[in-house]
């Protein structure tokens, strides 16, 4: 080929100058967020960049409204150094999540100030209306416009409008199905696994909602927060009144091809696979077979409503919870401490599942019944039984907001993408 312009051949070499400031910008962005203020000179040093060139970026940043002048730094010989830092309003993150009886949210800058935290009990829907449509219950509208109304009231706490929202994550039972633009695999959330329930979100958030599995997002609120901050590989279990995994691996959520790594509730395995809860195919007379389908057999018999017809089979028959049972068994019930150590066998048979496959470093418990005062002890000693490896096996220290937190790490992730992309 005869020697031509590099731009007339490739078109690259006039774009290239613009490229490498777009770069240049957003490397020093990324380092700002993450060391704090700095100085130009420090960032010169970090970046390996030249000061002019330093200079020249911080200003076109500054100008875009994403960093500014955080003061100065004195007590240092020589001149003071003046320090930038990250604009807190470049951009701001909503987080929700849609529990049975709870809706919870808040509100952070990009900064990672929270500005605004709060819940609202559900009152649109019966807490003990079935799933099934048609039975009464309000829907995906009703629910949504309660979540609606939280997201408002929580902008309106942080000082700006719903529109001024820059991501939304939702963190909600099932996984987004976007080949069918539905949220599958939603568990006892009634009517939620409708087309009409993504819908209802989008009309609501718009363009900058991601719907995110409420466990994943409890597996990055312990990523970012609590035990799993110091380990690449974890499994975040959550049993309460469902059942579901996060599952973090070299440090990052692994979803799986259709979103549905971590759904342990469909296990194949349930009461009827312990002997001393009436093995067999009858073992749990009250519970749907419909039920068992949409659920999944783990979670049918494990989580909290299997918890309760497990007390009542055992002779508590005034069991309502299973906070009721796991309370009984403290006072020395025996009858519930027969039901909490079956209960122990099968949480602990769905974690080995997870070490022989996955091998973690540590598995966290959360949720009303992971966190039980007692069952982490017993799970412990039943999968020292059964596992090939042990992992190191903790109660997560994190509280309810746990999904919300999570949802606020992810939308700030988000948020930082979205705006650096859209850097000249």
């Amino acid at each position: 080929m005869a020697d031509m312009p590099a731009d007339a051949a490739t078109g690259l070499s006039a774009a290239r100058p613009a490229l490498i400031r777009a770069m240049n910008e957003r490397s020093l962005l990324e380092r700002i967020r993450f060391s704090g203020p700095c100085s130009r000179a420090e960032l010169a040093r970090l970046s390996g960049l030249s000061k002019p060139t330093v200079s020249l970026a911080l200003a076109n940043l500054e100008r875009a409204g994403l960093v500014r002048l955080a003061g100065q730094r004195t007590g240092m010989p020589g001149r003071s150094a003046l320090l930038y830092e990250v604009r807190p309003e470049a951009g701001f993150v909503l987080a929700l999540d849609i529990g049975m009886r709870f809706l919870r949210g808040a509100v952070a800058d990009l900064a990672g100030v929270v500005r605004a935290r709060g819940a609202r009990a559900v009152t649109a829907i019966s807490a003990s209306a079935a799933p099934a449509a048609g039975n009464g219950a309000a829907g995906p509208r009703e629910r949504v416009a309660e979540l609606v109304r939280l997201a408002d009231d929580l902008c309106g706490q942080a000082g700006i409008a719903r529109s001024g929202v820059t991501q939304t994550v939702v963190g909600s039972p099932g996984v987004h199905d976007r080949e069918r633009g539905v949220i599958a695999l939603t568990g006892e959330l009634p009517r939620w696994g409708q087309p009409e329930a993504l819908a209802e979100l989008r009309s609501a958030f718009g363009p900058v909602l991601t719907v995110e599995n409420d466990v994943d997002a409890a597996a990055l609120a312990e990523r970012a927060q609590g035990h799993g901050r110091d380990v690449d590989d974890f499994a975040f279990v959550h049993v309460g009144t469902g059942i579901g995994m996060g599952l973090v691996i070299g440090g990052q959520l692994h979803r799986g091809r259709h979103g549905a790594a971590g759904e342990i509730a469909f296990l194949p395995f349930g009461a009827d696979t312990e002997a001393d809860l009436d093995a067999g195919p009858d073992a749990d007379p009250d519970a749907d077979p419909a039920e068992e389908r949409r659920r999944g057999s783990l979670e049918t018999a494990a989580a909290g409503a299997g918890v309760v017809r497990a007390a009542r089979r055992a002779g508590m028959l005034d069991a309502v919870s299973a906070q009721e049972v796991f309370a009984a068994g403290e006072e020395g019930d025996a009858r519930a401490q027969a039901v909490i150590a079956a209960e122990a066998r099968l949480v602990a048979n769905a974690i080995c599942c997870v070490i022989t496959v996955v091998d973690p470093a540590l598995v966290v418990l959360g949720g009303g019944i992971g966190q039980a005062p007692g069952l982490v002890e017993s799970i412990t000693a039943e999968l020292a039984k059964i596992a090939p490896v042990m992992p190191d096996v903790r109660v997560s220290a994190l509280g309810t907001d746990a999904v919300v937190d999570g949802c606020l790490a992810e939308g700030t992730s988000l948020a930082w993408d979205d705006l650096v992309a859209a850097l000249p």
